[in-house]
């Protein structure tokens, strides 16, 4: 599901209580949501990611995955210094971006319709414009710190960096200089838009984890939900549906990280309640 797949494979599979992952696009969220357990995204610049080496440095997060929300949350503190809350405390407010939540796959939709029942919807930006300003900005930056090395050590690239890369070396410097302009206004804007609520809820994937040899395009399906919140550099937990089957997971964006931690327990809490 991402670079963080080892790490969401080895707290699935009960090696660790909890692993270390990096997030530029979805690379916390995506394996979360894959495996069955819960990866947070702190919300930018909250851990120093100073000496990890960068796919882009603007969007890079370091995050925990865990098997619970507590256990992300006592990561998350051992990591950053920053204490979580311990109680659930009142109903976090909760909504739906409006628009936001199409194409979903059947076993996706069946837990989406599941748990976003009775939850409101609000107007909060646009979809496609944040995750284009992350892009470009992802390209270009991975095309700067990395052109020379993957010159040099082609074999110790991926294919997809490569083609980050390759992708970046195109972009256009006026589109560039657009994007990175335009990303603390995106980021202040992202704020303003949750005034009034305390987490928007909305599925991690489009679709389920595919199988290796499924020949389908996955990367827009995977990211689609993802990459915009790297863009506002807001905090998101996912968390696992309840659902049968292939795991599902919901992202919970906050406003700061306890707020994120504290909806995100809520309804994990309530989730356990549910028949799927």
């Amino acid at each position: 599901g991402g670079s963080s797949g080892g790490s969401a494979v080895a707290v699935a599979a009960g090696m660790c209580d909890w692993a270390v992952g990096s997030d530029t696009g979805g690379s916390i969220r995506v394996p979360a949501s894959f495996c069955g357990v819960v990866g947070f995204k702190p919300a930018i610049g909250s851990i120093d990611i100073n000496g990890v080496i960068p796919l882009s440095r603007s969007l890079d997060t370091l995050g925990p995955l865990a098997a619970d929300v507590i256990g992300a949350a006592r990561a998350y503190s051992m990591m950053s210094g920053e204490t979580m809350p311990r109680e659930l405390g009142r109903e976090p407010r909760l909504a739906i971006p409006a628009g936001w939540v199409t194409g979903l796959d059947e076993q996706t939709a069946k837990a989406w319709q599941l748990v976003s029942a009775g939850l409101p919807e609000v107007d909060f930006m646009n979809r496609e414009m944040l995750h284009s300003a992350g892009l470009t900005i992802l390209l270009v930056e991975a095309a700067v710190y990395h052109r020379r090395w993957a010159a040099e050590y082609p074999e110790k690239y991926g294919a997809d960096v490569i083609g980050h890369i390759r992708r970046g070396l195109e972009v256009l410097a006026v589109d560039f200089d657009e994007a990175m302009v335009a990303l603390p206004r995106l980021r202040l804007d992202a704020m303003r838009a949750m005034e009034g609520i305390d987490a928007l809820v909305l599925p991690a994937t489009a679709i389920v984890a595919p199988a290796l040899d499924a020949g389908i395009e996955v990367r827009e399906p995977i990211t689609r939900f993802t990459r915009p919140f790297n863009t506002t550099g807001q905090p998101v937990v996912t968390v696992p549906a309840p659902v049968r089957g292939l795991p599902v997971g919901i992202q919970v964006v906050g406003r700061t990280n306890s707020g994120a931690i504290t909806a995100a327990a809520w309804l994990e809490a309530k989730w356990k309640t549910l028949t799927p």
